[in-house]
């Protein structure tokens, strides 16, 4: 947003600099108790992921105990946190969905 200002007759337009937002990764972690096939139908359905790269992220938290399924603005990673979440408790699974600053 452009804003004038006045010093010694002359206006001069002075732009505010614009940073990009702070990005957020989302992550699941690893449970004992969640079926590896949920897992994919969510990276599926919440995170637009093919069957491959979705077994991709299913492995990687079965085997290092989390993942990271994308990196997204404040707002949309917080939406995407509360979808997985309420989805899992829906199905009954204690599947854990979080995000934290990149």
């Amino acid at each position: 947003m452009a804003t004038k200002i006045q010093e010694g007759g002359l206006l001069e337009a002075q732009r505010a600099q614009l940073q990009p937002p702070k990005m957020y990764k989302v992550m699941l972690l690893n449970d004992d108790f969640t079926p590896m096939e949920f897992v994919i139908t969510v990276l599926q359905r919440f995170f637009s992921l093919d069957t491959e790269q979705a077994t991709r992220i299913m492995l990687k938290v079965h085997n290092e105990g989390r993942g990271v399924c994308g990196i997204f603005p404040r707002d949309i990673a917080a939406t995407k946190v509360e979808q997985v979440s309420a989805f899992a408790r829906q199905h009954q699974h204690p599947l854990a969905c979080v995000m934290e600053e990149n």
